[in-house]
């Protein structure tokens, strides 16, 4: 029962749209920007088309260009309207069949990348909630289930990417010269560096597997915690990126699966609103000072905006 309550434990309505906008704003930066393998295996021989489960159960064709085409601006287009909100589950769904079927082309030429995992559940999942806005803070066990799915499956993705290398390099992994070669085949300048100091790469190894075996541990801590430990993982592929120049882009987008977006969202417009009320208060014109007579009140003459040296003179003529 404590279990079942944990997985659908609700989450603001506000969330799913915040992360939806994530999400296909991703797509279309995937297909028409980062070009993943799909975008050039249309003009490959069928020869080299090795079915994954999901085209042998669907019976899917080999790519061709005009399927490749259809299916990468068929991606961007239908995400452009998810993005409007509309029809949430009709574009929702659009866009996951576009997607997942386009990497579908990219990874059946005898290459799967991981990073895509929590990304394809992602895309399954958050149709099913229906309309959601930014402003909706309802609470939702549905929102809240499709959230947990998309963290135990980025999760599961670091940890069962420990497991592999465990598995298929056992133990001595972590002594191996993996990251040596990875810096020298496809290194940066920082990674180059630390060529001249390689113990870091060494040592690098040993964190990189501590913290995909420790990664369950996300959802054992307090809320503070579990936003320190995905701001770990964001600087921890910041710094392979630096070195090796890999980024795992869409898994680092569901990361945020993790964080109150909602609350985000509401500090960035009270901050926005406060610059523009300054903004407002700045540009109104300052009031100003005029010498009038004030012969009613006391027969004087006011001088406010006259010199001290000039005031004085004034008096003295007066008198």
């Amino acid at each position: 029962m404590r279990f079942w309550s944990w997985l659908f434990s609700p989450v603001p309505l506000a969330r799913v749209a915040l992360l939806r906008r994530a999400v296909y704003l991703f797509v279309i930066i995937d297909v028409v920007y980062l070009h993943t393998s799909g975008y050039y295996h249309g003009w490959s021989d069928p020869v080299w088309y090795q079915p994954l489960w999901m085209g042998k159960l669907l019976h899917l064709p080999a790519a061709s260009v005009p399927l490749v085409e259809l299916l990468r601006w068929g991606s961007a287009l239908t995400a452009v309207l998810a993005l409007t909100g509309r029809l949430p589950r009709l574009t929702g769904w659009a866009v996951a069949i576009a997607w997942i079927w386009y990497q579908y082309v990219a990874f059946s030429y005898g290459k799967v990348d991981h990073d895509r995992g929590d990304f394809v559940i992602a895309l399954l999942v958050l149709p099913m909630i229906g309309a959601a806005t930014v402003s909706d803070r309802r609470l939702s066990e549905a929102a809240g289930w499709a959230m947990r799915a998309i963290q135990l499956t980025a999760i599961a993705t670091y940890f069962l990417s420990a497991m592999a290398k465990l598995r298929f390099g056992g133990p001595e992994w972590v002594n191996s010269a993996t990251m040596l070669r990875a810096v020298v085949r496809r290194g940066s300048w920082f990674g180059e560096q630390l060529l001249h100091v390689p113990w870091t790469l060494h040592w690098f190894q040993w964190v990189l597997v501590g913290l995909e075996l420790l990664s369950p541990l996300i959802f054992f801590v307090a809320e503070r915690w579990r936003r320190r430990m995905v701001a770990g993982w964001y600087l921890f592929h910041l710094i392979t990126f630096m070195m090796i120049t890999i980024a795992f882009w869409p898994h680092l987008v569901m990361m945020l699966a993790f964080l109150p977006l909602e609350e985000y969202y509401d500090s960035w417009r009270a901050r926005r609103a406060a610059r523009r009320a300054g903004r407002a208060q700045g540009a109104e014109p300052a009031p100003t000072e005029t010498s009038q007579s004030t012969g009613a009140a006391g027969g004087g003459t006011a001088h406010a905006a006259v010199p001290p040296g000039r005031r004085l003179r004034l008096r003295a003529t007066q008198r």
